[in-house]
Order: structure tokens, then sequence, then C-alpha cells
């Protein structure tokens, strides 16, 4: 997505959850689904504290009953962040393509705050490291590690890298995988299991479909809200580690439906088509899972449970 170029204003006194940063940083066409409402720079060298406001129910996440946020809340806070500082505080050029290359997060159950009426405050503290710089002197790539607090206590810690590459690099990238995907294989006729088999809150948030070969991605809603607010030529990370989430929601009935840590790593783009497969498998309370598409594997993480 293109955006404005905007100048790093630096701030002072305490953070603030008035209003939402702007939406341009952190690629998202709706404010409804913007988080950050306030970023700056810490004394620390490459440090950051930031200000996320949590809304009570998420419209597409469904919590487990305790009255938890979703961890993916979390996920999406930590992508915003990921966005937002490279391209407020590190001079990267609002044109550049970012593209996540991984991610990682963990929750302690017991220190989350509750989803009580209006929205939680959190506060994230971000580190940036592993700064890389292409040979106009441009950043090109970094990794940012955050921890998340509410109330003082830290309940979540997350992390992940980003490279930034321009149009041509980018154009490069997307013909390179184009040219990889295979056509889509025969398969037998596919059907959606029930929003509650994969614990959404409603059947347009269901990513998942299942045909004789097994789960595939399959978003029910292409213009979904959250996982696809501004147009992609690719299946976005967020929708890979929900599909995810569903997938093992679903082959354990219902038993494992709420990480409290988890990893990503995507090992190249994910095409739109022809449909990718969700693969996992259970290790007691941790699960494996990989998505493989013609035959390549595109993706691949763990998700473990309390």
């Amino acid at each position: 997505m293109n955006t404005s170029s905007v100048a790093a204003v630096e701030k002072s006194g305490p953070l603030s959850w008035s209003r939402t940063v702007e939406r341009e940083l952190v690629h998202r066409n709706s404010v409804a689904e913007v988080l950050l409402t306030d970023v700056r720079r810490t004394t620390a060298p490459d440090a950051f504290e930031a200000a996320a406001s949590w809304p009570r129910a998420h419209t597409t996440f469904p919590r487990d009953g305790s009255h938890r946020h979703s961890p993916l809340v979390l996920v999406e806070t930590l992508r915003q962040l990921g966005l937002y500082v490279p391209l407020r505080f590190l001079g990267v050029p609002a044109t550049r393509h970012a593209i996540i290359t991984d991610l990682y997060f963990r929750l302690t159950p017991q220190s989350e705050p509750p989803a009580e009426p209006g929205a939680t405050e959190v506060t994230c503290r971000a580190r940036v490291s592993g700064i890389r710089r292409a040979p106009d002197r441009t950043v090109s790539g970094l990794r940012l590690d955050a921890s998340f607090a509410a109330r003082g206590t830290v309940f979540g810690q997350g992390g992940g890298g980003v490279r930034f590459v321009d149009e041509a690099g980018y154009t490069a990238l997307r013909t390179r995988g184009a040219a990889g995907a295979s056509t889509a294989a025969p398969r037998t006729a596919a059907h959606r299991p029930d929003a509650g088999a994969l614990t959404v809150n409603h059947p347009q948030d269901a990513v998942l479909a299942e045909d004789g070969d097994g789960l595939m991605v399959a978003p029910a809603d292409p213009l979904h809200p959250f996982l696809f607010d501004h147009p992609t030529d690719h299946v976005p990370g967020m929708v890979l580690l929900e599909a995810a989430r569903q997938a093992v929601a679903y082959r354990t009935g219902g038993a494992l439906a709420r990480p409290c840590a988890g990893r990503l790593r995507a090992v190249r783009f994910t095409e739109l088509a022809p449909a990718a497969r969700v693969l996992c498998t259970r290790h007691h309370s941790t699960c494996v899972f990989r998505v493989v598409q013609g035959g390549t594997p595109t993706a691949y993480g763990t998700f473990s449970y309390p």
C-alpha cells in the first residue's frame, strides 16, 4: 500500500489512548481495525513505547469463554508495530512493500487482562534489532520484539522479522512466486465445516473448507473486513495463522482452540490459487502445522496450549 511520507514528531507526556495512529502507516483501510493509538521513541537506543486499544469483543476472533482477548489480537498489534515503527521513525519510504518473514507470540494466561466493558488499554515496549540497509542506505529489513502489559503487569511477548522491498524487487519476487505455483489438481467436492467446529463467531469468519484430500485455505468471505481489509495479491500471513488455528481446533474437536504461544515462518508467498492445504499434527499440548501449495511448503509453525 502506498502512503504519504510522515515526519516523526517527538511527543512528551504520558502515552495517549484517545485516538488511533494514521491508518496508512499500519496498512489498514478501516480506522476500526487500527489498534495502535500512540507510538514514541524512548531514551534507550532503538527502543519504543506504544499504546494500543483492544476492543472488548472483536467481531472476527472469538474468546474462549473466560473473558480474555484472542491471542491473535496481540499478533495484529505486533504486526502494526512492525509497520509503523519503520515507516515513521526509521526512514523506510512509504512506497516500499513490507514482507513479514516470521513471527512468534506467547502469553501468560494467569496475567492476561480481562476483556471488560470498554476497551483494554495495553502498553507495548518494543525494541528493533538486526537492521539491514539497501545500497541507498534505506532500511531493507529488521527484527522487532515487544512486550505487552496492562495495568502494569506484563502478560505477553511477541516478535518477528520484516523485509522492505521496492516496487521492482517486489515485482521480481511475485513473478518468481507465480511461476512456481502449480495448477489446481482435481479434487472432490468441498464443504465448509460448521462455524462452531472451527471455533469462529460467524460462518463468514471461516477460512477453511474440507474435501476428500483434507483441509484447505478457503476464506468464506474474500472481502472480510479484517482478514482482507485491503486488496492483496497473495494470502496474508494473518489468514494463514488463523487457518492453522482453525485446523487445530477442528481436528481436536474444539479441545485446542486458544493457543497461548505460537510461531509462524513463511518460506514463500502463498498464492490465492490453487487452494493451499493445511496439515497439523498434535503432540500432547503442542501442534505442528504446515501450509502446502501445489506440493510445495509455503509456511510452517507451531501452537502451544495450556
